[in-house]
């Protein structure tokens, strides 16, 4: 037989050798894939197949294709030589039914020889590590949330292993104590001991004895040590035994120490006081009793039991029992009063005492809840048996001098202040002011000084009024006149001029600061007010007017007082406005603006613009946002900020919403036929056309194709405002296939439940929310988490006031469905739309923050290791 030629030889051979690697291939316990020079899998082992869940290499055009999204940024950098034959990578591989699993991955470029068929560009190995990963990016979580926490907290940890002669202290422990992260730490117990204070170092030596004896598995004890400054700082320290040798004794302890200098010396100074107060009740003789107001139970102190002659502890009928049966009923009258409207109280009576004498006391009292939630009475008494005894003869002597000149005075003076004040408050009238600014107007005329009317209105009395009754509303009306009252001051002048209004005058020889003196009557109507367990709140609205010299005029000021006091008011109440010079000026343009408002309904001048809105995935345009502008026929085009509040107080936005929304309808019919691939269109809609019972009928007389249509609702108006007629309307607009969209997202205080509820479309989250993302973890890590709810909840998630191009990366890494803003697209008319469509321009915007998202990256990286 002949023997085979050399090169017959060789071609067996090299059979042999790719039979045997086909082999190796197959049969290996790693994922092979074999690559061609654009990525596609040219041939992979059934490894690799099982581990993607599919049948054959076929189903995958590119090996980029099996991994997840999230990674696929880092394959052209992990596939290039030099790098790919380095370290194995990290990255997560995407299983034909979404799932996600951590991998090892080699990328191997195999040689090429001359003369021989070209071999695969790369070949790509897996390892499986997604249980490994997994268990250690959560370890890595935990111990993040346990460091943060001890830091938080501000408790320093330390650990002592003896066995191993590991001390360890962490970086809290040495801010404590004024320490910097290199300072040397002496781990000596004897030089250790000298910076403790000496009062305190047998005590800490003893109680460090019984842990390390054992005696004390875990141990808490405070002491004072020496800060690096030269101070004494408290220490609460806490140690628990964590390992034992052989023998039993404790081999490792650990720990935290916390500074509780502010504690000690807070409850230092609560001894001083209770020390004083001590000394303070015994000098002045003033007995403190308390009373359990649910269980009856009376502590009295040893005073109070002095005064009353008992020879007995006292029970919870001892007060009743020894009060004189002609004082009785009115003491007990005030005691209960006080105890219902929750208010302290003062009372005068007679008791008689347990030897039969009769003493005459004083005392105050108020009611409180304790920390437990049990309501309490407290109060003090005092013996003033001899000042009433001495005032009582004053007070006879008196009475018979003048009681005739005091009837004359006293009918004198109830007619004329009945006439001259309000009945109710007791306040001037409005014939006392009119007398009185009249005067005060002459006065600063001739001094050249200031006057000031403050003209004041009860903001929500009416609602008080209405639901509680008149007696509640007088009771308001007392609390204002009393709040002014108190707030009045010398040259100042108060009246109630009827209803809920009252006038405040303060002449410049007050040197009131008018301002100031707006802000506290605004703030101390803003207090509650109980009245027969009822909290009634309400407001105030203030509006100022001054003049000075010869300019005063006192019904002028009082016109313009009242002018201040609408301004106030149409701003937003409990707030005050002052009246100025160009006051008027402003009154006229905002009639002007009004007058042009409603030419501009009439002319249909108001007009859609649109703000673009694309995938975040694939920036493709996914819609536009409508937005209201006003071609004004002089200042152009003017945004809502220019009308919206002016348009508001005559009604009418329901109607610009309509004329808007029709011309959009129509405008997103023109691009429906140009083939734009606008998908839908969103429109804002305010709380109060929500609110109209006629918006499903207006609705349903549009033409509006099914799913081309977004009603944007904000946070607020879903939580708060889903009575009867609202939740018709929004079953009105799905039925007609609107969707609902939740706007500015983030701002309110929404719930899931909320969310749950009411289903929306979608959420945009607000701009205030996504602004800081490129820069801050923490608010990355809070938009992620809305992005997350809203994909639990299948609620796809828009984000608004994407400005930048790392803005872009940013939330398409966080899954964020939708974007919208500058850096894409800024709000343009319709005629603009095409144009902007057919130039694709975003796209190179984009492009952009895909180069940054590597940067994104490792700014991520770094913040997290400098936060460590």
């Amino acid at each position: 037989m002949a023997k085979p030629s050399g090169s017959t030889s060789i071609a067996v051979r090299e059979a042999e050798h790719e039979s045997f690697y086909r082999r190796l291939f197959d049969r290996s316990g790693f994922g092979f894939a074999a690559l061609d020079g654009e990525g596609r899998i040219v041939d992979a082992n059934a490894v690799l197949l099982r581990a993607l869940g599919i049948a054959s290499f076929s189903a995958l055009t590119t090996f980029k294709a099996a991994v997840s999204p999230k990674d696929r940024a880092i394959l052209p950098l992990a596939m290039r030589a030099p790098m790919a034959e380095q370290s194995p990578w990290e990255i997560r591989l995407q299983r034909s039914d979404g799932a996600e699993f951590w991998v090892l991955a080699s990328f191997i470029a195999p040689p090429v020889n001359p003369g021989e068929d070209a071999p695969p560009a790369l070949i790509v190995q897996i390892v499986d590590i997604d249980e490994r990963k997994r268990n250690a990016l959560e370890l890595a979580e935990r111990e993040s949330r346990w460091n943060h926490a001890l830091e938080s907290a501000g408790q320093g940890v330390w650990d002592h292993d003896f066995a191993r002669g590991d001390l360890f202290y962490s970086r809290q422990w040495r801010t404590i104590r004024g320490l910097q992260p290199d300072d040397p730490i002496e781990g000596n117990l004897d030089a250790w001991i000298d910076s403790v204070h000496p009062d305190d170092r047998a005590h800490v030596l003893a109680q460090i004895a019984r842990q390390e004896s054992g005696e004390a598995p875990f141990n808490v004890f405070s002491y004072r040590e020496k800060h690096k400054d030269g101070r004494w700082i408290w220490i609460e320290s806490r140690g628990a035994v964590v390992e034992y040798d052989d023998d039993g004794k404790p081999s490792r302890i650990a720990g935290t120490d916390t500074d509780i200098t502010e504690r000690k010396e807070a409850e230092e100074r609560l001894a001083q006081m209770s020390r004083r107060l001590e000394l303070a009740l015994d000098v002045s003789r003033i007995g403190v009793f308390e009373v359990n107001l649910r269980t009856g139970e009376v502590r009295w102190d040893d005073r109070m039991i002095e005064m009353y002659g008992l020879t007995e502890a006292p029970d919870g009928t001892t007060w009743e029992r020894a009060v004189h049966p002609g004082d009785k009923r009115k003491a007990t009258a005030k005691v209960r009063d006080g105890i219902f409207h929750s208010r302290d109280f003062s009372n005068e009576f007679r008791i008689i005492r347990g030897d039969g004498e009769i003493r005459h006391i004083r005392g105050r009292a108020a009611p409180y809840l304790d920390g437990t939630g049990v309501p309490r009475l407290i109060g003090a008494n005092w013996d003033v048996t001899d000042d009433v005894l001495l005032q009582e003869e004053l007070k006879h002597a008196k009475e018979l001098a003048e009681a005739h000149n005091d009837e004359l005075e006293a009918a004198r003076a109830r007619i004329e202040y009945t006439a001259l004040h309000d009945h109710l408050t007791g306040l001037p009238n409005r014939r006392y002011l009119d007398a009185a600014i009249k005067e005060a107007a002459e006065a600063a005329r001739r001094s050249g000084s200031r006057l000031a009317v403050l003209h004041i209105d009860l903001d929500r009395f009416k609602e008080i009024n209405d639901t509680l009754g008149h007696l509640a509303g007088d009771e308001m009306l007392i609390h204002a006149a009393k709040v002014l009252g108190e707030l009045k001051g010398d040259g100042d002048f108060v009246a109630r001029i009827g209803g809920d209004e009252f006038v405040f005058l303060s002449s410049a020889s007050s040197g009131r600061n008018l301002a100031v003196l707006a802000e506290a009557i605004v703030e101390a109507m803003r207090k509650p007010v109980t009245f027969n367990g009822h909290i009634c709140r309400f407001g105030a609205s203030v509006g100022i007017a001054s003049q000075s010299g010869a300019a005063v005029d006192a019904k002028q000021l009082l016109v313009n007082a009242d002018l201040a006091l609408y301004r106030a008011k149409n701003r937003g109440r409990s707030r005050h406005e002052f009246f100025t010079s160009d006051f008027q000026a402003q009154i006229i343009v905002k009639k002007q603006t009004a007058d042009d408002i409603l030419s501009g309904i009439e002319q249909r001048r108001f007009l859609p613009w649109y703000q673009p809105q694309f995938s975040a995935r694939t920036l493709d345009m996914t819609g536009v946002e409508t937005l209201a502008r006003w071609d004004h026929p002089t200042r152009g085009i003017l945004t809502p900020d220019t009308f919206l509040k002016i348009a508001e107080d005559l009604d009418c936005v329901a109607m610009i919403d309509r004329i808007v929304l029709e011309r959009s309808l129509a405008d997103f019919a023109e691009w429906q036929s140009m083939g734009l691939g606008i998908g839908k269109i969103s429109a804002n809609v305010s709380s109060k056309r929500l609110h109209d019972p006629e918006l499903a009928r207006s609705l349903q007389m549009l033409d509006i194709p099914p799913k081309s249509l977004s009603f944007e609702l904000l946070e607020s108006i879903f939580l708060d405002d889903c009575d009867r007629t609202v939740l018709e309307n929004l079953a009105e607009m799905r039925r007609l296939g609107i969707d609902i969209e939740i706007d500015d997202f983030g701002t309110g205080h929404a719930s899931i439940i909320s969310l749950m509820k009411l289903r929306p479309r979608r959420l945009k989250i607000d701009r205030q929310l996504v602004k800081p993302v490129a820069r801050s973890p923490g608010q990355r890590k809070l938009v992620g988490t809305i992005i997350e709810i809203g994909r639990s909840l299948n609620i796809e998630v828009v984000a608004e006031g994407v400005e930048t191009a790392a803005h872009v990366a940013v939330m398409r890494d966080l899954g964020c469905d939708i974007l919208q803003g500058y850096a894409l697209a800024r709000p343009m008319p319709a005629s603009a739309l095409p144009a902007f469509v057919e130039r694709q321009e975003w796209r190179a915007n984009a492009g952009s923050a895909r180069d940054l998202q590597n940067e994104v990256r490792r700014a991520v990286t770094r913040q997290s290791v400098s936060g460590r």
